[in-house]
């Protein structure tokens, strides 16, 4: 995103006689604070201003998405060393931002069987965190750091799916370290979603001790988020949660962007996303969900998912929307919203 810069104009036009006179004008004799002040102020009037409104920091954004997604994670495959050390660089970016742990650390473990290749999968781990709000209710901000790995020599990097989504999340929690929520906000960045949801199941069946899973007001998810041909990011889950809608719709979109509703109705079959990513399990509970994604592309699950083939423009504007859109359901009471519908 371009910075935008401001130049004040300076009258260099002889004074007319209207202006206040020299002999007016205060001594700067005598009065050295006074000076200093007044020459500090000159020099902001003869240099460009840069203003800036931002509230995702662009550049650590890409760094983050680049750093998950190259080649030394070896794909992020839930149980893997590349899942390890992925994760271990998720906990130093989670201690950054002054995200707290319910237990001794931000680590869940959790193992599972796979039943349709019979595989035992040990060392996964789910890494939950949280920032405290004004109040206990909470919105749970999720993402799954895991890809698929490595095969046939090649290296499925995952940088769209799903670094996107946990950069964008790791995002998030830097805004609300310096600007504290209404709602608890908890990070969830999930394990073993391309091994059918089993962190997020895992999770909502076995919660942190001190986390009250009857508190969870809202799931925010977010899963491939930088890559878009037409400058499409979805908001599904509308059609479940109809109260959701006319917030995001008060929310400004950047220019060369638009935010779409759908892929949420059951007679769209596989074009239903109800329960395509970690937000399945939420809505299973009855928790209201909203997920933002793209819809498939060229690179999905292919090699070729790399960072050099996302598009930063418009991940950045989609990160920054997510962001505007939780500000914006933080605001809202959503004590009283309905659950989930089927």
């Amino acid at each position: 995103m371009s910075s935008t810069f401001y130049f004040i104009k300076i009258n260099t036009a002889k004074p007319s006689s209207s202006m206040v006179s020299r002999q007016n004008m205060p001594s700067l004799k005598g009065n050295t604070p006074f000076s200093f002040l007044m020459l500090f102020v000159c020099c902001l009037l003869l240099l460009p201003v840069k203003l800036s409104a931002q509230k995702i920091d662009r550049e650590q954004l890409l760094k983050d998405i680049e750093i998950l997604s190259a080649d030394d994670m070896q794909g992020r495959k839930a149980g893997t060393a590349g899942g390890e050390k992925a994760r271990q660089y998720l906990i130093g970016r989670f201690r950054d931002n002054h995200i707290l742990s319910y237990d001794e650390g931000y680590e869940q473990p959790f193992s599972f069987n796979t039943f349709r290749a019979n595989e035992r999968y040990d060392n996964n781990v789910n890494l939950i965190g949280y920032i405290q709000g004004e109040i206990e209710d909470i919105i749970v901000i999720s993402a799954h750091y895991d890809h698929i790995g490595e095969a046939n020599e090649d290296i499925y990097n995952g940088a769209d799916d799903n670094a996107s989504g946990v950069s964008a999340m790791l995002a998030m929690a830097a805004y609300f370290k310096e600007n504290k929520p209404k709602h608890t906000i908890v990070f969830a960045a999930f394990d073993a979603e391309e091994q059918g949801k089993k962190g997020a199941i895992y999770f909502i069946s076995k919660p942190p001790e001190q986390l009250r899973k009857g508190l969870i007001r809202l799931n925010i998810n977010m899963d491939m988020l930088s890559q878009n041909d037409k400058n499409q990011l979805y908001a599904s889950g509308t059609y479940h949660n109809p109260w959701i809608k006319p917030l995001l719709e008060e929310v400004p979109t950047p220019a060369n962007f638009t935010i779409q509703f759908g892929h949420d109705r059951p007679e769209q079959g596989a074009d239903d996303w109800t329960n395509s990513s970690d937000h399945g399990p939420f809505h299973k509970e009855g928790i209201p969900f909203i997920y933002f994604g793209v819809e498939d592309h060229v690179n999905y699950h292919q090699a070729t998912d790399t960072f050099e083939n996302i598009h930063p423009d418009f991940y950045y504007n989609a990160a920054s929307f997510v962001l505007n859109a939780v500000i914006r359901l933080d605001k809202a009471d959503l004590f009283t919203a309905p659950s989930s519908r089927n």
